[in-house]
Formats: structure tokens, sequence, C-alpha cells
């Protein structure tokens, strides 16, 4: 019925919608004093009679009204429509991963591994259980763009000799990690990190990674913006917005501004993308100057780059476009499969337009768009850029990249980097997405003191082409989904080509353990990837082998030709392969990426298989 006076609708049981907004005022207040007393809560579509049966919230329902809501109404939609949360899902909506500080500090004290799920949202504070493959934690840090100081450099050094295994892993995100951390060491590294002014929060499990950019960025010859201060700004954007954890799978997040190393942006689930817009395409909408476009959903364990959206944003919105991105996801992404819970499948499935829209909506204001073949992306990227002596933009400066070994420093090298950094640099670092490090600012004519520096801490300055490109992720003694010892063959399989070969131009070989591709073996000229093979009676460690994946301008994923190879067959075969590489090329400065795209895959099997 209504009511001709108030013109306000009235309910069958006599309640007219001022009546019932009071009601549910009063409900809501008694609940979130109910949630203070650790009683369970009742949700609203229960309490109306709308929606079947009570749901039980528990203590923590007060994040229903808070800025965890988003996260727990994705999972309640879930099961409202049939699904059937995953057992990571289950475990945020008992316990946000923000709350576990006072777990992890109990565990220490009791010198205890965390059990179950706990082990899952032990990654949020970057502790990852790493059993059976090691009775011990890996710590992932957050270092955004790759920047550090020397006394960092130190800081870290000693505590991976008081607290861990006494070394340090570069990763392929601008980053570092520990392992061999001890039960009872624990908490003491996360805190310890956070003295040095390193907050890992969020750097595992269902959170955005550590951002990245061109290790380059402020002293880059090519670069049309400098990135580093847009991935420290928005490190500390997605570290202090809680409702921007808790997403349906892990998400990485890179800057590009045209520098000469590439930090593989297109690689991520948003890739900022730096053009210019000059007066022959600058609107009244898009003045003149630079811009981002944004790309999203690249995925390359699942055969995916990054894809343009058309859209533009300025420097100072990454963050906010980033934030805005994240919470349609969070909103829309699959929480039943975790083999279909990354952005690229929501984007599948969508579509870019739709997803788009949505996060426009999000922002809250009309977004600015660009047909993508107008825009210009000059390719300055020198690929033996992050490794030796090259000149910066700052007159008679040069940095200098290191090559080490599948990305692995000792404290003591550590150390030595620091003192070089500070005798030679300005006092800091930059870590690369290739797994090794530039010491940046050292006069020209200091070179060759600094590569006799260099050279005294066992490291090198200079490397073979085979060397230089690289890449591995942990391997099996370091993680239990790995099949083959990937860093160890990665060290045999460059000191056998070295031997047997001298290449010419760049080539990235990148050796991962399983299908998780944390190296990316699909982006790399050649890729292993790691597999148990059958060897008469035993099981050795083997390899899928991928031939001619490349990145940026060279794009494409690799071709999977030769499967389940014992690792003592893979040298020779990658041997045989390169050989043919050098003897039928077009002409000497024709890439091996280029090659193989011209060649076919049974031209190329042919070539991999013993005469």
């Amino acid at each position: 019925m209504t009511d001709e006076k108030d013109n306000e609708s009235v309910d069958e049981k006599g309640f007219n919608e001022e009546q019932k907004n009071y009601l549910q005022g009063y409900a809501l207040g008694s609940d979130v004093a109910k949630v203070v007393r650790g009683l369970p809560v009742i949700s609203d579509s229960a309490r109306t009679g709308q929606g079947g049966a009570v749901v039980q919230v528990g203590p923590a329902g007060a994040q229903m009204i808070g800025p965890d809501a988003a996260m727990h109404q994705a999972m309640q939609r879930t099961e409202s429509e049939g699904g059937k949360l995953c057992n990571e899902e289950k475990a945020k909506r008992d316990k946000h991963m923000c709350d576990i500080w006072d777990d992890i500090s109990n565990r220490s004290e009791e010198g205890a591994f965390p059990k179950g799920t706990d082990v899952f949202l032990a990654k949020s504070q970057g502790l990852f259980y790493v059993a059976p493959a090691q009775d011990s934690y890996m710590c992932r840090m957050r270092i955004p763009g790759g920047h550090l100081n020397t006394a960092q450099l130190r800081g870290l050094a000693s505590m991976s000799e008081d607290l861990a295994g006494g070394y340090v892993d570069v990763t392929t995100r601008n980053n570092l990690q520990f392992r061999e951390i001890p039960a009872k060491n624990g908490y003491q590294v996360l805190t310890g990190l956070r003295r040095l002014g390193i907050v890992n929060q969020g750097s595992g499990a269902d959170n955005v990674r550590n951002v990245t950019c061109g290790p380059t960025s402020g002293f880059d010859t090519k670069e049309i913006i400098e990135t580093l201060p847009l991935a420290e700004e928005l490190h500390w954007y997605l570290i202090n917005h809680r409702e921007l954890y808790g997403l349906p799978r892990k998400f990485n997040i890179s800057f590009d501004g045209r520098g000469t190393i590439s930090p593989l942006s297109d690689t991520n689930d948003i890739g900022f993308f730096a053009v210019e817009i000059t007066e022959p395409l600058a609107t009244e909408q898009i003045p003149a100057g630079i811009y981002f476009q944004v790309r999203l959903g690249g995925i390359t364990g699942h055969k995916d780059f990054a894809r343009p959206t058309s859209v533009l944003v300025r420097p100072n919105e990454c963050s906010e476009m980033s934030g805005a991105i994240l919470k349609v996801f969070i909103r829309s992404g699959d929480r039943t499969d975790r083999k279909k819970a990354r952005l690229k499948y929501v984007l599948d499935d969508w579509g870019f337009d739709k997803f788009m829209a949505e996060v426009e909506t999000e922002m809250g204001r009309p977004l600015l768009r660009m047909e993508d073949e107008k825009l210009d992306f000059p390719d300055p990227e020198n690929r033996f850029a992050h490794v030796g002596f090259h000149p910066q933009k700052q007159k008679g400066k040069s940095y200098v990249g290191l090559v080490l070994p599948v990305g692995r420093i000792t404290a003591d090298q550590l150390r030595g980097i620091a003192a070089i950094a500070d005798q030679y640099g300005d006092g800091y670092i930059r870590l690369t997405v290739w797994q090794n490090l530039l010491i940046p600012d050292i006069d020209n004519d200091q070179m060759d003191q600094v590569k006799a520096e260099i050279e005294n801490l066992g490291l090198e300055w200079q490397a073979t082409s085979s060397r230089a490109g690289l890449v591995a992720c942990t391997g099996s003694r370091g993680c239990k989904y790995a099949g083959a010892d990937t860093k160890g063959q990665a060290m045999i399989l460059a000191s056998y080509l070295e031997d047997k070969i001298e290449l010419d131009q760049p080539l990235n070989i990148h050796v991962t353990g399983c299908h998780h591709s944390c190296a990316q073996h699909y982006i790399g000229d050649i890729g292993l990837m790691g597999t148990a093979v059958t060897q008469g009676e035993d099981m050795v460690d083997g390899y899928h082998v991928v031939i001619g994946g490349g990145y940026g301008s060279r794009g494409r994923m690799g071709r999977q030709l030769f499967n389940a190879v014992a690792f003592d067959e893979v040298p020779p075969l990658v041997h045989r392969i390169l050989s043919s590489y050098l003897e039928k090329r077009q002409t000497p400065s024709e890439s091996f990426v280029d090659f193989a795209s011209r060649c076919s895959d049974e031209e190329l099997i042919a070539m991999g298989e013993a005469t």
C-alpha cells in the first residue's frame, strides 16, 4: 500500500522506509557491539528474511562494513551463486592477512613453523615455509624499483649471517630474498627489515608483489620519464590501503619509462608504458606531455602478454588507476579455482572494454583514451645494458652492471659491493629483473679501479652472451614445486656453452623449475622448464625445452619443441641449436629470436637432434 501523505512504500509488516532505516541502523550498531564482545553477527539478508540461512560472520564481522567489505562480499556472492571457495579464500575470510603479526611472533618464540592454511597466510608478511625442499623459511622483501642504499646493503649482509643462510638471492622483480631462515628467526627477520626501512608486508600470498621499474631510472640516457619515484609512491599506496589486500590471486605491476634496460612490464598484470604526446596528437582533453598507456593481463606462465587498453593516465594518476583496477579485480576475480584466479581470465571473460568501463566507474570520471595505432613507443633497449660499463646522462659518469651467479650474493660480497658504491659511486645500487645489480655514478676515469674491485670480490663485470642473460628460479634445492636443480644446472649449462661456442649477439636462457614459470621460460630465447625424467629404473632431473621466446618489440611466446629431456642431454642439445643459428643466420646481426621465428618447428627440432 502507499501513504498519500508521505508517498512512502510500507511493507506487509506495517513499516515505512523511514522506520525500516531506523531499525536497520539500530541493528547495525548492535552488530558492531557484538563484534567488540566477540559475538557472532547475523547478515542483513538473514535478518530481513531475504537470504534463507543465517550467515555467521564471526568476530571479524566488523570487516563487512570496513575496508575489507569488498573482499568478504565477493566471497559471499561466490557462495550464494553456488561456488565453493578454495581453501585460501576460506583462510582469508577467517583471518585477514594484515592481522597475523601476533601469530608470527608467537611461532618464533615457540620455534615452530606454520601449519595448514597458516602456511599460506604467513606468506602475506613475506615468510614462505618452503618444506620439504628446505625445513626453513624463505623471506621475500619489497624493494620498489630495486633501489637500495649502502647502509641497507650492510644491514642485509649482517642479517643474512645472523638470521638466515649467509647469502641473498636477487629475484626477477628488482627484489631480494633471504633463505634458510630457522623457525625461531622469522619474527626477527621481519623486524630487522623494518629497522632497515624495508617493509615487506603484502610481499606474498594474494597481494600485489614488488613494484618494478627500469633499473636505470634517473640516469638513463634514453628514458622519457623517471619511473622510480612512481614505483615508490605506488609501493607506499599499496601497503597503506588495507582494502587492496586479499586479492583473488597474486598481482604484478610495472613501469616502463622507455629506458635502455627492459623491466619486462609487458609480463605484468598492469604495465604502465610511457608515451610522449606531441602537438600533432594533442587535444583539449589530452594536452601535449608525458603519459602512461595502461596495458593489462600479462602472465607469461599462461602464455599472455599485457595488452593495450587505449587508456592513458597522467603520471600522478598511476596509483589511483592501480587502486581502481585492483578494486574491480577484487569484486570480479575467481575465488574457487586458483588456476583461473588471475586478472587475465577476467579480461578473457569480460573483454577489455567492459573491464575498463568498470574501472572508469570506480574512478568516478571519464578516462583519457587514444587509439593505440596513433601512439609511438620507441624501443631503445640494449640487451647488454645490464652488464658492464655504460654511460649515464650525467656528464662524465657511468654505471656498471655486475654479473651474479644465477642471482646469488654472499654476505661478504654484499659488503664489498657496498664499499665500491660508497668509494666510487653515490652510495646506492639498483637491482634488475635480470637477477643482477647496477652500481651507478662512477667517474669515467675510475673504471679500471672499479673493475679490479669487482674481480677481487669473485664477481664479473663483463660476461659471455650466455651468462649475461642467464635467469634461474630457486629450483628443487629451495622450492617444493620445482622438478630440477635450476640454479646449479643453469651454471653447468653456461660453463658448457662458454667452452664450446662464442656468441656475438645477446642471448637469454631462462631456467624455471615448474609450470609456475617464476623464471619466465616462455620469453627466453631458450627456455627450460624442469620436470622429472625416467632414465632406466631411476628418476632424474630433466627439462622441457622451449625455443624462440621474446619480449617488448620482439614479444612472442616460445614454442615447446623438446619434451622431458634428461639434464645431461640438455647442454649438447642447446649447443647444437646455437651452432646452427651461427651457421644459418641471414646476417651477423640477426638475433636468435628473429632466426627462430623464421624457422619451422621441424627445422628447429632437426637442429637440436644428435646426428
